[in-house]
């Protein structure tokens, strides 16, 4: 059996001035090319063809990650090729990889098996260099922070109370907490601080919500990178950064544009932390495409708990998108880990194990429906192990909940494998609905953590310490109460500790720490023991991953 690199790179692309024209009607002319597989489209082009009339907005989702693996970018893909096979106009609108993941424990995002995005080697690595110009900003602005206090500090900045931190896009346990300016009165004032990586960034997230190069430059310069002594705030705009940051960027906002193994159009643009930030490609990538096709399938980070929750109360609240069907990606392999298997077992059938692990995929239908208001579909991304008796068990139990499950064979097959899957996302997309949020803007930060952990999350209320209460409602006094909540929790449970499976109901959910993202417009809520610097874990990918002596990348999945 072939590796997904090996599927990859025996892809016969096709030059994506082609795909791009053939496809969608882009003429060369308005392409940025990066070789001739990639390519940007200029943001001149994209703003003429803003009156254009929308396609419809297809979400892909997943029950709650396992590390028995569910696959929903490779749903994403293969649901877009099956769409183009269907005589659909459509694009797919997916995150760009972090270097983090990559080398890490996750490995790629361009899918995989026959349902993947190439070039694949370029996607999961350097691609077109959006992520070193968003590092690169960041780490611009923290220079001027820093030289700022160097030369005197007119602003009168609390070097104890600077917020803004170094990135780099790789996983590195060693710079979460570390002492910056040591040797001397010449390299400025000694004080704590550290990394996250480029995916947490505050400016990966305005990149990704901006809609155009002056809504940028207005966002960045929003950023609250510090505070004096009093508690006033230090926006980047007092430190006239904003500028020289959007310089940085003004190339990388324009979307890239890649093919499928089927050669279909495929934009790859953004990549926020789905934990730390909403988790989805950028709201300029996603408008373009709905602009361009029939149909546009996007992703939201992690399940639909996280991701779709915020998909819908952060990006759709802020853009107007507005999607007409979600996709809610499962394995059996997943559902059992959830009924209480570990990894080595969940490829043999076990039925009373599929039983208890259901109740997990139940809650996510029953929140797409239920709490956003949104026709599901469950697309059982299909394994060779998978028997008859346990894709009926879930495909009745679905049935019960109101939605449909399809088995989709697009990790074999390609797009031909999610034909059906997607004939019932085309059905679903025609029939009327009307997207609900969650809460509220007009309520207030903590009824909004409330109202998500207990109408998505299945807790029975919320909880935080005094300090941390003290610190929400000065943000509500300080007239940032309208932003939407973005939680930062476990991606495996519902619940803030991950080994809680299945679907717990009743916990209480503790915020620990709440941040200001001024410029994002939203206010974080971390629970748990969330992390916006990753380590690597004990055997990384990066042990596997090489380059042969033909110049071949060698171990990348």
């Amino acid at each position: 059996m072939l590796s997904d690199i090996e599927i990859a790179q025996q892809a016969r692309m096709r030059r994506i001035s082609e795909v791009a024209q053939e496809r969608l009607g882009v003429a060369p002319e308005h392409l940025q090319p990066y070789g001739h597989y990639k390519a940007k489209v200029s943001l001149e082009y994209l703003d003429s063809i803003q009156s254009r009339p929308d396609g419809k907005l297809i979400l892909v989702s997943a029950m709650s990650p396992t590390p028995a693996g569910e696959g929903k970018t490779t749903t994403t893909v293969g649901l877009g090729d099956a769409l183009n096979r269907l005589g659909k106009k459509a694009v797919i609108c997916i995150r760009e990889p972090s270097l983090g993941p990559v080398f890490g424990m996750k490995g790629g995002a361009a899918g995989g098996g026959h349902a993947q995005v190439v070039p694949m080697e370029d996607i999961n690595l350097h691609f077109t260099g959006d992520f070193a110009a968003i590092a690169a900003a960041n780490n611009l602005l923290a220079a001027l922070i820093d030289n700022h206090v160097h030369h005197g500090n007119s602003l009168g900045i609390d070097v104890r109370r600077i917020a803004w931190r170094r990135v780099v896009d790789m996983n590195d346990r060693a710079l979460r907490d570390i002492t910056v300016a040591l040797g001397g009165p010449g390299n400025g004032f000694p004080r704590q601080d550290g990394f996250d990586i480029v995916v947490a960034s505050e400016v990966m997230a305005i990149f990704c919500l901006a809609n155009g190069l002056r809504d940028l430059k207005e966002r960045l310069g929003r950023i609250v990178v510090a505070y004096t002594a009093d508690r006033t705030p230090i926006f980047a705009r007092d430190l006239h950064a904003q500028g020289a940051m959007t310089v940085l960027l003004k190339d990388a906002l324009a979307p890239n544009l890649v093919q499928t193994l089927e050669n279909n159009p495929a934009f790859i643009h953004g990549g926020p932390f789905a934990n730390i930030a909403h988790g989805c490609n950028s709201v300029l990538a996603t408008r373009s495409a709905l602009k361009l096709a029939d149909y546009v399938v996007t992703e939201a980070g992690f399940g639909a708990d996280l991701g779709v929750e915020k998909f819908i109360d952060i990006k759709c609240r802020k853009s107007g998108l507005r999607p007409s069907a979600v996709v809610l990606v499962a394995t059996l392999r997943a559902l059992k880990y959830h009924g209480g298997l570990e990894v080595a077992n969940v490829s043999k059938e076990n039925l009373p194990a599929l039983e208890r692990g259901l109740p997990n995929l139940e809650r996510h239908i029953d929140n797409i429906r239920n709490v956003y208001s949104l026709p599901c579909v469950v697309a059982i991304n299909h394994r060779s192990h998978d028997t008859d008796a346990e894709l009926a068990l879930v495909t009745e139990r679905v049935a019960a909940k109101g939605s449909r499950a399809v088995v989709a064979r697009h990790w074999a097959q390609g797009g031909l494998g999610a034909e059906e899957l997607g004939h019932e996302v085309v059905k679903l997309a025609d029939q009327p609905s009307q997207m609900k949020f969650v809460y509220e803007e007009r309520a207030t930060l903590w009824d909004k953590m409330r109202t998500i952990a207990t109408r998505v999350y299945g807790a029975s209320d919320i909880s935080a310490d005094g300090k941390v209460k003290a610190e929400i409602e000065r943000l509500q006094q300080a007239g940032f109460g309208h932003f939407p909540v973005c939680v930062a929790k476990t991606q495996y449970s519902f619940a803030t500790d991950p080994a809680l499976r299945g679907a717990p109901s009743g916990h209480v959910v503790n915020v620990r720490e709440v941040r200001l993202s001024a410029g994002a417009e939203f206010i974080v809520m971390i629970c748990g023991d969330v992390m916006t610097m990753p380590g690597l874990p004990k055997v990384p990918s990066a042990h596997a991953i090489d380059i042969d002596d033909k110049g071949r990348v060698v171990g990348l999945f």
